[in-house]
């Protein structure tokens, strides 16, 4: 199995890895630390996936899918940290001012999961933003010590995963998910 990480620009594919199987839906998108909380609160339903497509179309992409030949089999959302909700967060702070970008969201499709992908994606991304020009890339994983995570709670990644890829614990954070601590890794791209 070859695994291919593009830029996330054909948002059929988007649409399969992270959209609602009901059009109407109000599901994530991963929209929700990408946009601010009034607008993630406003779009619903169909307007959702109609930002997304936007998003698509006009760029920079959305994050990254990795392919299994043409098939979409996973997803990583990956932006500057400037253009999300974490530019403002007081639960996962700032380490300095570099410009940094976020990498918040990863996703593997049943079926193909524990065959790597979700290490390919790290590195699509990290790619992805150093191909824009990123200094360093951030990532706010679970730090959960090796214990199980729900599947569905674990979609910032684990801290394990990033630092096979070569990031850094930078700090700890406020945030806790799935009663796991986040914690602040960075990769310096420099």
């Amino acid at each position: 199995m070859t695994i291919d990480v593009r830029p996330a620009t054909v948002f059929e594919d988007v649409r399969t890895l992270v959209g609602p199987k009901s059009p109407d839906a109000d599901v994530c998108w991963c929209l929700s630390y990408r946009v601010p909380s009034k607008v993630n609160n406003e779009l619903r339903g169909p307007a959702r996936g109609a930002y997304v497509a936007e998003l698509c179309r006009t760029g920079p992409p959305p994050g990254v899918i990795a392919y299994d030949g043409d098939e979409p089999v996973g997803w990583a959302a990956v932006a500057p940290r400037s253009a999300t909700s974490f530019a403002r967060s007081r639960r996962i702070p700032h380490v300095d001012d570099l410009p940094v970008w976020s990498l918040w969201c990863i996703r593997v499709r049943p079926g193909h999961r524990k065959r790597g992908i979700s290490h390919a994606l790290i590195a699509g991304a990290v790619g992805f933003a150093r191909a824009q020009g990123a200094p360093a890339v951030e990532a706010y994983p679970l730090d959960n010590g090796g214990a199980r995570v729900d599947l569905t709670m674990a979609y910032p990644g684990l801290r394990a995963n990033f630092e096979r890829a070569g990031f850094v614990h930078a700090a700890d954070t406020t945030s806790v998910l799935a009663g796991h601590p986040r914690v602040l890794m960075r990769r310096d791209l420099r």
